[in-house]
């Protein structure tokens, strides 16, 4: 077990490689279970959850092996195991991405509560909505045992645009007998790096990217080789980290078009940046001045389903807005314990008003001073990472395995663009 610890003040300056999409390669992963035949994925993150991930994957006899730097290759040649270890179950949110595959390829599967972060009350009433809807039967006992005789393909209006649920019901569908369609579905990117990926296994998919999506079920699937996109979170979170730093970064291997509701977000902060080709480019000057709604009314930064605001940068916008010259309003909309990490930013100097479990109201730039952090979940430990390189003086951050668990080598990338920051070992 180690922890950071960071000598603030210093601006970043440099360039950095977007790593691959982690929200993307969970469940490409599931999904490499849909076929007997060889998946081989490109741009895997090395981050804790993709470690997980692809451990539950060999618990169930299926073969995964490292051919290069961030490409895999997967062989479920044959299903030995349906049930998923309970410490790994328990380590990571994603393993109920697990629960779609193994219905459509083995009729069963067994789980414990799935864990992850702690933000709050995270819902899993649209997974059993979508799978029961498609033929499967769940029962809960302590655990979670799904099963089913035969999937059918049926007309599916989710209760909620969840994303994991959306990714589950379309891994479930595309081995269903006859068509599905799913209504209110979750577009995200990397709801459409799924897609993607099964459309090059052979599976009948329309309407990626849209709320409505449309699947033929397909007797079985063949192997495919796929590349995962840019995790758009990591690049949002050095945006604000050079901005907040004062600092400048390019950030090579970006989707433009990810950027488009970022872009509006940050805008509002007075945060710019280019785009040039795959690169974009935060410059050292930024006006850094929260610009008012019409009327000089305080404006919001509010997450939304895509093409929404990310709910994964709201933990980004609060620490970056403490310095910015203004007041704004932050507003998770979607999990009400996410913002309960702004009593430690307030103890650093922060001038943030939490008027409930979902708004913040946030008036800067204030000067921050280290302090002693333990990082809650992976967004807001990125914030914590970013609040004390911004922050006068040292900081030391525990529990980082929250903040591992979604940026790679995130230390030493750190260095590399000027950041003082080192790891120790705790007992």
């Amino acid at each position: 077990m180690h922890e950071y610890v960071i000598d603030g003040g210093f601006p970043i300056k440099g360039t950095l490689a977007a790593g691959g999409n982690k929200n993307a390669a969970l469940p490409c992963i599931a999904a490499a279970l849909l076929t007997q035949e060889p998946v081989i994925l490109h741009n895997i993150p090395d981050i804790e959850d993709t470690t997980v991930m692809l451990n539950i994957l060999q618990s169930f006899g299926a073969k995964a092996e490292n051919i290069a730097n961030h490409s895999w290759k997967i062989v479920a040649s044959k299903i030995e195991n349906t049930a998923i270890p309970a410490e790994l179950s328990k380590k990571i949110r994603a393993s109920i991405l697990f629960a779609g595959p193994l219905l459509a390829r083995a009729g069963k599967v067994e789980m414990l509560p799935p864990g992850g972060d702690i933000i709050g009350r995270r819902r899993l009433d649209t997974h059993f909505l979508a799978l029961t809807q498609l033929g499967a039967r769940v029962e809960i006992n302590g655990k979670f045992v799904f099963s089913a005789n035969k999937l059918a393909g049926t007309d599916i209006f989710l209760d909620e645009m969840s994303v994991t649920a959306t990714e589950n019901a379309v891994m479930a569908a595309v081995l269903a007998e006859g068509s599905t369609i799913i209504s209110n579905a979750a577009s995200e990117p990397h709801v459409q790096d799924l897609c993607n990926m099964l459309s090059a296994m052979g599976a009948d998919i329309t309407g990626t990217g849209s709320n409505i999506l449309r699947i033929k079920g397909a007797k079985q699937l063949h192997g495919c080789e796929f590349t995962i996109g840019p995790d758009y979170m990591e690049i949002g979170s050095f945006i604000g980290l050079a901005a907040a730093t004062h600092g400048s970064i390019k950030i090579t291997d970006i989707n433009p078009s990810d950027m488009r509701p970022m872009r509006i977000g940050f805008s509002k902060l007075g945060i710019s940046w280019s785009i040039e080709g795959s690169d974009l480019i935060v410059p050292t000057v930024q006006e850094l001045k929260v610009n008012n709604d019409m009327g000089s009314s305080t404006p919001k930064i509010d997450d939304a389903p895509w093409p929404g605001f990310p709910p994964d940068l709201t933990s980004i916008m609060t620490v970056v807005a403490t310095q910015v010259e203004g007041t704004v309003l932050i507003f998770e909309k979607m999990f009400e314990s996410r913002m309960f990490f702004v009593d430690k930013l307030i103890n650093m100097g922060a001038c943030i008003t939490l008027c409930d479990p979902h708004r913040a109201v946030v008036s800067g730039p204030r000067i921050l001073h280290g302090d002693h952090l333990v990082s809650p979940d992976v967004r807001a430990g990125m914030a914590m990472v970013i609040a004390a390189m911004a922050a006068h003086g040292e900081s030391r951050i525990s529990n980082v395995y929250q903040i591992e668990r979604g940026y790679e080598h995130l230390v030493e990338r750190l260095k590399a663009v000027g950041a003082h920051i080192t790891t120790v070992d705790v007992k």
